[in-house]
């Protein structure tokens, strides 16, 4: 039995395409470059921006000591509460710090913990950012106090006081305990971060008093590879004891005002939305310094255009959540049927601090949307603009929740306009001083990027990738 051949038509080969993995540099650097470009500021002498900027930070650091001084030489009087305002200014300006330092948590130990790489470009930067404003924050509820030297009465140590001691059912004794404790986990987790790049600049020091610095604060670390098992570890252990923090610790400053009964503030969806609005003003200084520093550092291969996407990304999710937390005030306080309510929030846009309401509603929920858009949020100079607008959105919110419900309460008799005084906003205006003064000094004696951590999402680290280990530009062999 005889079989005919088939006739077999050829196909044309189709060209298939093998796409390089993604990565979180541009440029393709030398893994030894990337350690000159971060290490760069801070070996040659600073240039003459840097020593305008640190003038005018300091300058407001010293406003911000005189102010302090004056307040405690002649009580709180100075500022412009009365009767129905007891808290303006002051608590304002501590949940707006509080909130700024919560886009460094996030970036730190949540991202870490989800294994996102993005975070390596810029999370040194926002936890340096979340300590300093900590450290703002914690000033205002110590001189809200009126005899600050009398701080640790709120403290429960043993002593001979019989039964003065501290409620622990009030919210304001949980402030203490968060923050303390916000501020410990994010100071051991910033130190820990740069033990490894202190040590390379401890090898790079030429200077003997740095170098002496350098080596007694990187601990002995040798690189080996069981030194960063163990820091690998530790890093873990402190992520997860710092991610309740991120949830925790703004909840606990929202129930400053949800636990009162006053109209405004006796709501469940505080919490919530508390933690989002610190996110949303904390990626929003975040953005804020980044932006100009990429440029004026020359670090546009490090913090890249993808990082700017992404960290508007999380501004546009996070200002979304908080115009959806607005919608919600308004109509549960026009549905519940609650006069008070309802007057509360009618005057938050329509009475005597309307600018405040209206800029809180634009700010925060309407300008954040520009973020939909690719060309905006690849326009650095749009990017810029937005995150300023979002934090001055972000303190008229505190500003309005806080005054707002106070200078009208159930009673006509005792409302009263609140009016800062020179001292509230010299105040204020000081602890930006304060902020600015710890951010400069940092960026000029410490290194504002993770190299080690940056090193680790290069092409050159990944086998896998077309460009990486040894074929790579300069590959691992050249870490340097």
């Amino acid at each position: 039995m005889s079989t005919s051949p088939r006739r077999v038509r050829l196909l044309p080969a189709r060209r298939v395409e093998v796409l390089a993995p993604s990565s979180w540099v541009d440029g393709n650097p030398a893994l030894h470059q990337i350690t000159d470009d971060v290490a760069r500021p801070l070996e040659g002498r600073p240039g003459k921006g840097w020593w305008i900027c640190f003038s005018v930070a300091f300058a407001a650091l010293l406003n911000l000591g005189g102010m302090v001084t004056y307040l405690i030489a002649n009580g709180i009087g100075v500022w412009g509460l009365n009767n129905s305002v007891g808290w303006a200014f002051d608590i304002t300006n501590f949940v707006f710090w509080i909130g700024i330092g919560h886009a460094g948590t996030l970036i730190s130990a949540i991202l870490l913990l989800f294994r996102q790489q993005w975070r390596t470009s810029i999370n040194r930067s926002a936890e340096a950012m979340t300590i300093f404003a900590v450290m703002c924050a914690g000033l205002f509820p110590a001189i809200h106090l009126g005899r600050p030297w009398d701080a640790f009465f709120i403290f429960p140590y043993p002593n001979q006081r019989g039964p003065l001691w501290p409620n622990f059912r009030s919210p304001l004794v949980w402030d203490v305990f968060a923050i303390s404790t916000y501020l410990t986990i994010s100071l051991v987790f910033w130190y820990l971060g740069m033990i490894p790049d202190l040590a390379t600049l401890r090898d790079r020091a030429k200077d003997g008093i740095k170098k002496l610095i350098f080596r007694l604060f990187s601990l002995g670390w040798n690189g080996s590879h069981r030194t960063w098992a163990r820091y690998e570890t530790v890093s873990l252990v402190l992520a997860g004891l710092a991610t309740p923090l991120v949830l925790s610790v703004h909840s606990i400053v929202s129930m400053d005002f949800a636990t009162s009964v006053l109209p405004g503030w006796h709501t469940t969806i505080f919490p919530p939305y508390f933690v989002a609005g610190a996110i949303y003003s904390g990626f929003g200084m975040v953005l804020t310094l980044m932006v100009p520093l990429r440029k004026l550092l020359k670090l546009e291969e490090i913090v890249t255009m993808r990082h700017i996407d992404l960290m508007c990304k999380v501004t546009l999710a996070t200002g979304s959540i908080v115009g959806y937390a607005y919608a919600m005030e308004y109509f549960i306080a026009w549905y519940s049927g609650n006069p008070y309510e309802r007057w509360t929030f009618w005057h938050r846009l329509f009475g005597q601090y309307w600018y405040g309401g209206w800029a809180m509603l634009m700010f925060n929920a309407l300008v954040p949307q520009l973020f939909w858009f690719k060309k905006v949020r690849h326009s650095l100079a749009a990017v810029f603009v937005v995150s300023i607008l979002a934090n001055i959105g972000m303190w008229f919110e505190r500003f309005m929740i806080v005054v707002g419900s106070l200078y009208q309460d159930f009673v006509p008799g005792n409302w009263g306009y609140y009016k800062p005084t020179w001292v509230d906003v010299c105040t204020y205006v000081g602890t930006f001083g304060l902020f600015f003064t710890c951010f400069l000094l940092f960026i000029r004696f410490l290194p504002l990027i993770a190299t080690t951590e940056v090193k680790g999402v290069t092409p050159q680290a990944d086998p896998h990738h077309p460009l990486g280990g040894a074929k790579g530009k300069g590959g691992l062999h050249r870490a340097g």
